[in-house]
């Protein structure tokens, strides 16, 4: 019995360490052959290790002395007068140094410029003493030159955590009844600022801006509002990429996110309610379900990019099969009237497809590809929702004699209304913004005939490098979904609950 617990408590350990190596000595089998030229060795590893170890502490570094700085503001307090006046210094002196910091940050990315100036250089002061600080390590041999920022860092850590030792120690603590929600919240409230705030902001400075390569990006750029005003009317004048106007890519984004989006809805709302079900091996079904969805979108583009080859392609050898099964059929039904003609007639137009360098075709092989990657993700939004609709409903509408279009009509889809409006603002803000598909498949061509808004910023930013026309390119598409949005939820009545 004893032998028997040991080797229940043992056997797992002894399991995943034998997968483990078996996962090790597969993979090695298989990437050895193909590591010719690649150096890889003890140093290596260390040195990029240092450097993500160094970024990743310098975060989690920043984001514990801050919280600790508010949690300080918020549960602790002065123990007396004088020590008020202490800590009420020493907390507005970090609050003042922080803010010249990042304001030093913001223009060392060019958001603005403070000019060679009293002001300028008073706000600059934390950094410029941090510099002259390292050169001081180095000139005194403290430490190394390649040392010096991880020495003058961590002597900055430990003067910040002294001063807020003597901060607690001159305080006692207090409560604080929404303390401790701002400091929950204040990580996430920091990654926005400077994950998405900063970045739009300065979107909207870049977009008033003669920026391009020949201005060496923003190095020498000039800007103004005559500049966003030029990026304006070339945007709607001029040509947005190569050759392709403003409109035209417009409406064609437009039928783009129309047909994905009423397929993705109406494809994902019958798998769905087909799934919502009692069924054998249901988890099988969900499973193939979301397989599409879940595979990266490169390598299923990539895969689907060969599949629409005009030789060797899945569809073209289908479509060739199919047109000599209709041939044959043609023939054999010749002297029938009208079923002969017919399938003559279907011989004639139904073939393989120069899918690549036909534009209708290649606008239809970037449709198939992304309705199939799309489904998936509404089906399973749609049948969570279905999910949480009690069955009571139906069983009394059943009772009044109401008909199953009638149930869903009046039940299914009110019930749905706050699943479905988030679904399909985030289904037509990615489609329309969709540019990995087109551009992995068709990159746009032929003759820019597939491209839609967002690939043919891509090119004006990444072929041309006209910097500030796609900066103002990018907030012309960002207004227009955002006014989708407004205008979507303002008709659908998203934001009301099923019950108004």
């Amino acid at each position: 019995m004893e032998n028997e617990n040991k080797v229940r408590r043992y056997l797992p350990s002894v399991l995943w360490i034998v997968v483990l190596i078996a996962v090790y000595f597969t993979l090695n089998s298989l990437i050895a052959p193909f590591t010719d030229g690649i150096t890889l060795n003890g140093k290596i590893v260390t040195e990029s290790t240092k450097q993500l170890g160094g970024f990743l502490f310098g975060i989690i570094g920043g984001l514990m002395l801050i919280e600790i700085y508010f949690y300080q503001i918020f549960f602790r307090k002065p123990k007396n007068d004088a020590t008020n006046i202490i800590i009420r210094a020493l907390q507005f002196i970090l609050a003042a140094l922080l803010l010249m910091v990042v304001i030093s940050f913001l223009e060392s990315t060019d958001l603005f410029r403070m000019g060679d100036n009293i002001v300028g250089n008073f706000l600059r002061s934390p950094v410029t003493m941090f510099g002259d600080f390292q050169s001081m390590l180095v000139n005194t041999k403290i430490a190394t030159k390649d040392s010096a920022q991880l020495t003058s860092s961590g002597i900055m850590v430990l003067a910040l955590l002294a001063i807020f030792a003597v901060i607690h120690i001159s305080s006692v603590s207090r409560n604080h009844n929404y303390g401790l929600a701002y400091l929950l919240i204040l990580p996430a409230f920091l990654g926005v600022l400077f994950l998405i705030i900063y970045p739009f902001l300065f979107e909207i400075k870049l977009a008033f801006s003669n920026a391009s390569l020949g201005t060496q990006a923003t190095k020498n750029a000039a800007y103004g509002l005559q500049y966003g005003w030029e990026n304006l009317k070339t945007l709607f004048t001029g040509s947005v990429a190569k050759d392709a106007k403003f409109l035209d890519v417009f409406w064609r984004t437009v039928i783009w996110t129309v047909i994905n989006v009423t397929f993705h809805v109406s494809g994902g709302m019958g798998l769905a309610i087909l799934l919502n079900r009692p069924m054998k091996v249901q988890g099988l079904y969900r499973t193939l379900l979301v397989f599409p969805w879940a595979i990266p979108t490169t390598i299923a583009a990539m895969a689907l990019r060969n599949e629409f080859d005009s030789r060797y392609g899945l569809f073209n050898i289908l479509l060739t099969d199919l047109n000599t099964w209709l041939t044959g059929i043609s023939h054999g039904t010749a002297n029938i009237v009208g079923i002969g003609n017919l399938f003559t007639w279907l011989a004639a137009h139904i073939g393989p497809v120069s899918w690549k360098q036909d534009p209708f075709w290649a606008f239809v092989s970037i449709l198939i590809s992304n309705i199939w990657l799309g489904i998936p993700f509404m089906a399973v939004i749609i049948l969570g929702g279905l999910q949480s609709i009690s069955q009571e409903y139906y069983e009394a509408a059943e009772i009044d004699g109401a008909s199953k279009f009638q149930q869903f009509r009046n039940i299914t889809i009110p019930l749905l209304r706050p699943v479905l409006t988030p679904a399909i603002i985030l289904g037509v803000v990615w489609t329309f913004n969709k540019f990995d598909v087109i551009y992995l498949i068709t990159q746009g061509g032929p003759q820019e005939k597939t491209d839609i808004l967002v690939s043919s910023m891509y090119k004006a930013a990444f072929q041309f490098y006209r910097y500030g026309f796609t900066a103002m390119f990018a907030l012309v598409i960002f207004i227009i979904l955002f006014l989708f949005t407004l205008i979507y939820l303002r008709i659908s009545g998203g934001l009301k609950s099923a019950a108004e």
